[in-house]
C-alpha cells in the first residue's frame, strides 16, 4: 500500500527558488502597502477627508431644508402667478413691526 497523504514535490530547485522569489516580492508589496496604511500622514488624511465630507453632507442636508422653508413661505405669501397675497402679507408685516417696537422700548428701559 502506498501512503497518498504524501505528495511529492515535483518542482525542480528553480523552480522553488522562482516561487520563493515571488512570495518574497508579493510579501514586500504587502508590507509596503501596510506601511502606507498606518504612516499618520495617510491616517490624518483619511480622518480630514472623512470630517469634509461629513461637513459637506450636513450643508447640504441643511441648504435643501432652507430652500425647502423658503419655498414654502413663498408659497404663502405669493400666488402662482408671482402676485403678492396682501391678505397674509399684511398681518405679517404688522406682526414684525410690533415685535421690533417692543424690542426698542425694552432696550430704552434697560438703558434708562
Amino acid at each position: 500500500m502506498s501512503d497518498t497523504s504524501r505528495t511529492s514535490d515535483t518542482r525542480t530547485p528553480a523552480q522553488i527558488e522562482a516561487d520563493i522569489k515571488s512570495r518574497r516580492e508579493t510579501l514586500a508589496e504587502t508590507l509596503d502597502e501596510i506601511g502606507v496604511r498606518v504612516h499618520p500622514k495617510t491616517i490624518v488624511g483619511d480622518a480630514k477627508a472623512k470630517v469634509v465630507s461629513n461637513i459637506d453632507h450636513t450643508l447640504g442636508r441643511a441648504y435643501v431644508g432652507v430652500n425647502r422653508v423658503v419655498s414654502d413661505v413663498k408659497g404663502q405669501l405669493v400666488t402662482e402667478e408671482g402676485a403678492p397675497r396682501l391678505e397674509r402679507i399684511v398681518p405679517v408685516a404688522l406682526v414684525v413691526v410690533g415685535i421690533i417696537g417692543l424690542l426698542a422700548v425694552g432696550s430704552r428701559r434697560r438703558k434708562g
